[in-house]
């Protein structure tokens, strides 16, 4: 691409909140016709550089915004829109309780002798919506859509005010896969309309799939940009956090090492979707429990932990049955569970980092009258900030305003200063970046020297292979098999998805069918 035909074009973009500098000196060029992914950890100021882009926020003194070589003011987001800069964030900003053509015209609706002419919006709708492949119609209410559709009326908003840069971040976090692929053959189409996309993400899946070009961020500044030709993991992971990760899902914990059996669940089921699953988990291992979307994974978590009710099956710690009718049960057993929800489920965003540490654990800290030790409570905080690497200005900040990857590990120290036996992490490196992930891969296996039983539900494959010494998998709400330890077969990700979907009790059944001297 001629490095003169820039569509978008962002120099020395600095930005300076009271202690912290967020940006410094930040270059990026975008073409037309061109799917440029934008990466970084979180906290290297991925989101503070859209947000200028897109009028939220006002760069320092300095700082440049070209559009088509010609100087732009984007002094506010009703500036950005008329430049054609439109952004799809992670949280969409649609009223459900409107129609598709009203959510679209959202505060600039059409009008007629005073009044909004809802006619007129639908009509004008239609054409953009076809387009796109919609399978929805303008006077279709928002709130009876799914999360991919409601994606889409986003994408029908930009596309029909004419956007012509379009910002995406990490859109594919709430899909399914079949999901995403219609995304990605969108977002395919829109580039050869001539749009400009700039696709933030940490899937490197996603980059190598999508992007023509990526531009690496690293604690506020720019590290590069590599052409299609250039990309390798290998290099972006470098480029992202300053290091080699060769040893990304290195184990010092030895998995035919582990202890006794600490964790026994026997027949469980809900009566709907979990139906008589059965395994154990012994002291010092990592279980992984792999499957397809809907398999009921987190359902069986959730059941073991008493966060639902389960209609039969029982769990027992060290041989012997616990009654869990509860998540406090579970916790005073010695069971905890970290949430794939950690905003909705798990973290209070509203409150420090101090207080999400220690909600679990304050009456340790009362004192004679009833008087909590707060001395003992901020010792704790500090002494988890340091161990789990956790960035934050002050023990004092709200958790809302930390990136993904620090969230996770407030939740996740939270969780370990009950001091539990059996840990389980549903999703734990959903959302964080690699830096984060490798940290949060280093404290698993820390956890399993220690002795700790760890259950690990992941759909990320390569990290269940990386990080588990044996990986059991569901399908259709049961254990469909299982891989590594004892069974002789290797963890591979073919291996676990052939459980999972079903292709090896297929292949066996074939095999069974046929004459003895064929098997031979």
């Amino acid at each position: 691409m001629s490095e003169t035909t820039a569509l978008l074009e962002l120099r020395n973009v600095s930005k300076t909140f009271p202690g912290v500098k967020a940006l410094q000196n930040v270059q990026l060029r975008v073409h037309a016709g061109e799917v440029h992914a934008l990466m970084g950890e979180n906290g290297a100021g991925k989101s503070t550089l859209m947000k200028i882009l897109s009028g939220a926020y006002t760069a320092d003194p300095g700082a440049q915004v070209l559009i088509d070589g010609r100087l732009a003011v984007i002094d506010g987001p009703i500036a950005a829109k008329q430049y054609g800069v439109a952004v799809i964030y992670q949280e969409l900003c649609l009223a459900p309780n409107l129609s598709v053509a009203e959510n679209i015209y959202l505060g600039r609706p059409l009008t007629a002798r005073g009044v909004i002419d809802r006619a007129a919006m639908v009509r004008a709708c239609e054409g953009v919506l076809q387009r796109l492949g919609a399978d929805f119609g303008p006077a279709t209410r928002v709130g009876v859509l799914s999360i991919a559709q409601r994606q889409l009326v986003e994408i029908a908003r930009a596309v029909h005010f004419d956007a012509r840069i379009l910002v995406m971040d990490e859109p594919t976090t709430p899909l399914s896969s079949h999901e995403t692929d219609r995304l990605f053959a969108l977002i395919r189409q829109l580039r050869a309309d001539g749009l400009a996309i700039i696709y933030i993400s940490h899937r490197m899946a996603e980059i190598d799939e999508l992007a023509d070009r990526v531009t690496v961020l690293r604690d506020g500044c720019y590290v590069g940009t590599l052409t299609r030709d250039e990309l390798s993991q290998e290099a972006l992971v470098k480029m992202m956090v300053g290091r080699d990760l060769s040893g990304f899902y290195r184990k010092q914990h030895q998995g035919g090492d582990r202890g006794p059996v600490v964790l026994s669940v026997r027949d469980m089921a809900d009566g709907r979707r979990v139906r008589g699953c059965s395994f154990e988990l012994h002291a010092g291992e990592v279980l992984g429990l792999a499957g397809l979307v809907g398999a009921g994974r987190t359902e069986l978590a959730r059941l073991i932990f008493g966060a639902d009710a389960h209609a039969g099956g029982e769990v027992r710690l060290d041989g012997k049955v616990v009654d869990i009718g509860q998540p406090l049960h579970a916790i005073r057993a010695g069971i905890v569970y970290l949430t794939e929800d950690r905003k909705g489920q798990g973290l209070f965003l509203d409150l420090s980092v101090h207080d999400n540490v220690n909600v679990m654990v304050s009456p340790r800290d009362a004192r004679a009258g009833g008087v909590l030790d707060r001395a003992q409570a901020a010792r704790r905080t500090r002494e988890s900030i340091g161990r789990l690497g956790i960035r934050v200005a002050s023990p004092r900040a709200n958790v809302g305003s930390l990136s993904g990857g620090n969230q996770q590990k407030v939740l996740l120290a939270r969780l370990l200063e009950v001091e539990p036996r059996v840990l389980i992490l549903d999703e734990p490196t959903r959302g964080v970046d690699i830096g984060a992930k490798s940290e949060i891969y280093r404290l698993i296996d820390e956890l399993a020297r220690r002795g700790v039983a760890v259950l690990v539900i992941s759909s990320e494959l390569p990290e269940v292979v990386g990080i588990c010494d044996r990986v059991l998998v569901m399908r259709e709400g049961r254990l469909a098999g299982e891989v590594g330890g004892a069974t002789g077969r290797p963890i591979t990700q073919e291996a676990i998805v052939a459980l999972a979907t079903g292709a090896a009790q297929d292949a066996d059944t074939a095999a069974s069918r046929q004459p003895d001297a064929v098997l031979a």
